[in-house]
């Protein structure tokens, strides 16, 4: 013992005689990683054919379907939804599937479970499921389930665990083959949170008991593909849903009076809508005008909807991901349209509360902007309608429906594309949903203000936010995200492609990005596919690029520390002080003088007076933080250099990117 408390009484000693372990290290010297890291997944992924290096599908592609019919009816005195549904597990796979993963978001507000930065405005049961059948074999819901099963084998009868969390996994007795189909009959029953205490999207879904706006409500499959298999994240709060494409066919059973609106189409409008709603519903898709369907004096059985107690509204959607709706006895209705490039007129509903209509003065406008202006961008809008519902999630999408007013109406309807459209994994790689989608709003923005759109100064901005320590990088799970997780998942994105576009300019970023979007629709495609992608359709090697965006937290940190003239040349030491490289972009302003400026590749002559001159990343590839730019200016004297001038590059300090300096 003595000789321990000698050691430790002399390790002070030690530690100071030492010297600080970090001026041994080279500050002018740095790696640039040239690549980005692949996962274990992603080579599993590649080795089997369902992706590559090209970015797009592999020739072994496959992703499976879950087909729903969903009988629901709702309850206004105990605010409840009780639902029986059919799923329908199209295993498209090559695998043999021995369980299957439930989603049950609902699970969220109940007492017991985890949640990010959320709070439900009500604490529930949450989702109650009261029968669970596969392949005609019930499966007993209070039976102890025994995850730890000797050799591994397949119980006698299929168990379940989780019910009371947002994951549940049900353990088959007889495995389901690849390339074949199972069904999964549920009963449930969930009460819609309501209250003036919920914080977060979707932990309000009611306004005391005649408003309801269900969302992630009914129990789901979780998302399945060649990446992962079953994805088994909980559902926090924050980050939102990754699910499968499927078919739905859900009928609604309201009160009469109320007007009901959701994914997909109307199948029945002759059973639940009186004569003049239909009537001025087959006017929409023939004016731009907007078309009152149900005025505020109008609302109520018999002259919205049918007579009768009850009524059942029939929705079906295809090739959809997921199925949100509303509904209220005290609903007005608007319509308008929006005309598609190479499909025609789609109508657009409005369905809100009389004493809300300010807020739905431009929404209609705005809707029918985004619609046309995001089908130009990227591709046609691919569904047959989209509906506004008014409620207490104001910013929310799901497939054909936003839960928006106009304040978010030009955001939400971008999500159409971005995840409805191209089916990304929005709770670990949000950065792929809303993020883009951030981005296509500044370009819609100025297209809708009749402007040409300006990204500069976005990428540089980074440069203040680089380095602060609870910033997780893009690719660190969103679910995850902490306090930073709106930055994470919203804001960095654009910064990213402001840069992209000053290296490559933003209008080849937008064609690559039409071609990413062409070819992943109706499929989901991984932060790989996109940079192998972009990579392809740009014709540049950027994986340095992607590397240090996405996987990490770096910013390049520009500056320009002398500039020397010797006759006609003139050389500008540049200096980079992050780990992120970055081409050298010189903006070169000269005296007025007659001598003309040799021409170059790597110039671009603006005016007579002014140059711009641009060195390619590569030069920082020998991994030295300093670069000497030689300029030939043929003795014409230089009045100022700017560098990065487009403000393109994350800079933390932009004041030494000028000499003479300001």
């Amino acid at each position: 013992m003595k000789r321990f408390l000698i050691l430790f009484l002399l390790l002070p000693t030690l530690t100071f005689a030492q010297q600080p372990i970090r001026q041994s290290i080279n500050t002018d010297t740095r790696a640039i990683r040239r690549d980005v890291p692949l996962t274990n997944s992603i080579r599993k992924a590649m080795e089997a054919g369902t992706r590559d290096f090209t970015g797009k599908p592999g020739p072994n592609y496959w992703q499976i379907q879950t087909d729903f019919d969903i009988e629901a009816s709702l309850n206004p005195r105990t605010q409840e939804i009780s639902g029986t549904e059919t799923i329908t597990l199209h295993n498209n796979s090559q695998d043999e599937l021995t369980s299957i993963v439930l989603r049950l978001d609902h699970n969220i507000f109940r007492a017991d479970v985890p949640r990010g930065f959320s709070v439900p405005a009500e604490t529930t049961e949450g989702m109650v499921i009261t029968r669970l059948v596969v392949n005609g074999e019930k499966v007993d819901l209070y039976a102890r389930t025994n995850p730890w099963r000797r050799g591994g084998g397949l119980p006698e009868k299929p168990e379940v665990s989780g019910l009371q969390q947002t994951i549940a996994t049900i353990s088959l007795s007889k495995p389901i083959p690849a390339k074949s189909k199972a069904t999964i009959e549920i009963d449930w029953h969930t009460k819609l949170p309501g209250g003036p205490n919920g914080r977060g999207h979707r932990m309000t879904q009611r306004w005391e008991d005649n408003v309801f706006q269900p969302t992630q409500w009914f129990p789901r499959l979780a998302k399945y593909d060649d990446l992962h298999g079953w994805y088994t994240d909980v559902y926090l709060g924050p980050a939102e849903f990754f699910n499968n494409f499927g078919r739905f066919d859900v009928k609604i059973d309201v009160p009469a009076g109320w007007i009901v609106s959701g994914t997909g189409v109307l199948q029945n409008p002759d059973e639940v809508l009186s004569e003049k709603v239909r009537e001025r519903l087959a006017k929409v898709l023939q004016t731009d005008k907007e078309v009152m369907i149900v005025s505020e004096d109008e609302r109520g059985a018999g002259s919205a909807t049918k007579e009768g107690d009850h009524l059942v509204w029939n929705f079906v959607a295809d090739n959809v991901n997921d199925f949100a709706w509303a509904t209220s006895p005290d609903y007005v209705w608007r319509a308008t349209r929006a005309v598609i490039p190479g499909k025609g007129p789609v109508p657009i509903h409005m369905v809100y509360l009389p004493s809300r209509a300010n807020r739905f003065e431009r929404a209609g406008e705005l809707t029918r902007h985004a619609m046309e202006f995001y089908s130009d961008l990227w591709a046609p809008y691919p569904f047959p309608q989209l509906t506004l519902q008014d409620g207490p999630s104001a910013g929310m999408e799901y497939p054909m429906v936003i839960n928006s007013n106009q304040g978010a109406a030009d955001h939400e309807t971008a999500h159409q594309w971005w995840p409805m459209m191209l089916g990304t994994n929005e709770t670990r790689y949000g950065w792929m949903d809303e993020g883009f989608n951030q981005y296509m709003n500044i370009l819609s923005r100025a297209h809708r203000q009749g402007q040409e759109p300006n990204l500069d100064g976005l990428g540089q901005r980074y440069g203040s936010i680089s380095g602060n320590e609870i910033e997780p990088p893009m690719m660190w799970m969103a679910n995850y995200g902490g306090p930073m997780y709106g930055f994470q998942t919203y804001s960095k994105t654009p910064l990213m492609l402001s840069m992209l576009g000053g290296i490559v300019g933003d209008e080849a970023v937008q064609e690559a990005m039409r071609g990413y979007t062409d070819a992943w629709k109706f499929k989901h495609p991984s932060p790989w596919d996109y940079v192998f992608f972009m990579n392809n359709a740009l014709g540049e090697d950027l994986e340095w690029f992607w590397y240090y965006w996405l996987w990490t937290t770096e910013a390049v940190d520009g500056s320009i520390q002398k500039v020397e003239s010797k006759g006609s040349r003139t050389i500008v030491t540049v200096h980079q002080a992050g780990q992120m490289p970055s081409p050298v972009v010189l903006k070169v302003e000269l005296e007025p003088g007659a001598r003309a400026i040799k021409a170059s590749n790597n110039l671009e002559q603006i005016d007579e007076n002014t140059l711009m001159m641009t060195w390619p990343v590569d030069v920082w590839f020998n991994g030295s933080k300093t670069f000497k730019a030689e300029l030939n200016l043929g003795g014409r004297e230089i009045k100022k250099i700017t560098l990065d001038p487009h403000a393109r590059f994350p800079d933390g300090d932009p004041s030494d990117n000028v000499w003479p300096k300001e």
